[in-house]
């Protein structure tokens, strides 16, 4: 199939068309609330196929979020909103807007000097919509952040907007004696045997980690991920052994448990 024939007005067609009189019956029957999930889904599967590397299963995870966006405009048309054209008009509009460095004449040194101009036009761009009366007021510099958001990754951009609005460390050596002290905390909620008490603090340890993460440069929710990837495999593996054993692993001790696991490890990085 030719570049032609892959366009953005090409897929916009064929959703108008399942969503049509004679469309399909499931597809007619969506709102915009039922669709949610599926957003959400198909954004996540983008990130596994990064993860894995596979240019082909990018292309086609890309594709289904695609369809999901193009999905929830034409919904939006019927209700007289907008169409996939003035979603695609307003990212334009919104990223000459927030890029005067390189639409305009106002010059940034580095990466994170245009991060921190971006966010200050968005705060502009709020400020003036809530004079206009076309969106709340601004509640402060969080409340761009879904609250929707995996928590880790939550955890992430909370930092990243507080950073931006000048609350943050001088450098990692900060959130990671916070790490410290949240774990001496934990400690002690840990002896005094208060649930409620353990939970914040428990929270309050991902939230230094997490903020110990942004400073070092690190994705912490890209590395979490990381870990249950390979817990995963090694996990597989010891269950396999187990298998070729004959036992249940309910039924080994420790140390039989601990010999698994360091054969795993081993195993799983040399196939790796």
């Amino acid at each position: 199939m030719d570049e032609q024939g892959t366009t953005l007005p090409k897929l916009v067609g064929i959703m108008r068309q399942l969503l049509g009189p004679e469309g399909c019956p499931w597809d007619r029957k969506q709102t915009l609330e039922s669709l949610r999930p599926y957003v959400i889904e198909e954004a996540f599967e983008v990130v596994d196929a990064i993860d894995q590397g596979e240019p082909e299963a990018l292309r086609e995870e890309l594709g289904d979020l695609l369809l999901q966006v193009v999905f929830q405009a034409e919904l939006a048309r019927s209700k007289g909103w907008f169409g996939a054209d003035g979603v695609i008009d307003a990212i334009c509009e919104k990223l000459v807007r927030r890029h005067p460095w390189v639409f305009g004449n106002e010059p940034v040194e580095n990466a994170d000097d245009a991060m921190n101009q971006w966010e200050r036009i968005k705060a502009e761009e709020k400020r003036l919509r809530a004079e206009r009366g076309l969106a709340p007021k601004p509640t402060g510099a969080l409340s761009g952040v879904p609250v929707a958001l995996p928590a880790l990754l939550r955890a992430m951009r909370v930092g990243e907007k507080a950073s931006a609005a000048g609350f943050d460390w001088l450098d990692a050596q900060g959130p990671r004696e916070k790490v410290d002290e949240e774990l001496r905390e934990l400690d002690e909620a840990v002896r005094n045997g208060d649930k409620a008490h353990q939970q914040d603090e428990l929270g309050d340890v991902l939230f230094a980690l997490a903020n110990f993460a942004r400073k070092q440069g690190l994705d912490a929710e890209a590395a979490l991920r990381g870990t249950l990837d390979r817990f995963s495999r090694r996990f597989r593996h010891v269950e396999e052994q187990a298998e070729t054993a004959g036992r249940s692993l309910k039924n080994m001790s420790q140390d039989e448990l601990d010999e698994l696991w360091n054969q795993a490890k081993r195993s799983v990085r040399e196939s790796v």
